[in-house]
């Protein structure tokens, strides 16, 4: 009785001191060009996708603060703080949309974009994911370029298009975008098409002192 009771104790402690001592993911940063060679190609298919499997949003970052995901976003990413009333009612505040170089003094015209659109996601391999992971996708906080408050006009001209089909409107935010898809792609493990990879190589070329930095997902 004893031997299988020391058996069973030793092989818990293995496990916990495998979890305990396991090392979380670290954040790299390397070259646009390097990045992109990173990404994993795939061919992408939108069969039974529907915006509904990605709940958003949710209670957040931090579900004690009364706000969901697109409020803290907007809280986080203001130029001038706005001031936050019952129920997270935001009142002023300004903001700065890069998508199309824009300031914004007024949460109600930003939208809060999905750096990589939940249709590309989908596309991209979050087809396979549990409901559980695309809700972690769809309100994901820990990597500061997977969700980004824009004008509505501008979301809303990207819709679900890769880099091949859209760019921000603003000449100077190419770089940006394209290093914080890439990021968003290799934090997720989504693949890219023929088409996507080839924009993201020449983007890549034209932006040579670009880096990309990103976390692997939980």
């Amino acid at each position: 009785m004893v031997k299988p009771l020391l058996r069973g104790l030793a092989a818990a402690l293995v496990v916990l001191s495998a979890t305990v001592s396991s090392p979380a993911h670290a954040a790299e940063t390397l070259p646009l060009t390097e990045a992109v060679d990173r990404l994993a190609a795939g061919t992408e298919s939108r069969e039974g996708y529907t915006r509904d499997s990605f709940r958003h949003w949710n209670t957040g970052a931090d579900p004690d603060d009364g706000c969901h995901t697109r409020a803290e976003v907007l809280i986080h990413e203001a130029v001038e703080a706005p001031a936050v009333g019952p129920n997270c009612r935001l009142e002023g505040g300004s903001w700065l949309s890069y998508y199309d170089n824009v300031t914004v003094t007024s949460a109600s015209g930003l939208d809060i974009d999905h750096m990589v659109p939940l249709a590309e996601a989908w596309d991209s391999g979050a087809s396979a994911w549990t409901a559980q992971r695309r809700e972690a996708y769809a309100n994901d906080q820990g990597q500061e370029a997977s969700l980004v408050a824009v004008t509505a006009r501008s979301n809303r001209s990207k819709a679900d298009k890769d880099p091949a089909d859209w760019l921000p409107p603003a000449d100077g935010a190419h770089c940006r975008y394209a290093a914080e898809w890439v990021a968003t792609k290799l934090r997720w493990s989504l693949t890219a098409d023929g088409r996507e990879l080839a924009a993201l190589h020449e983007l890549a070329g034209t932006c040579p002192s670009q880096d990309v930095v990103y976390e692997p997902a939980p």
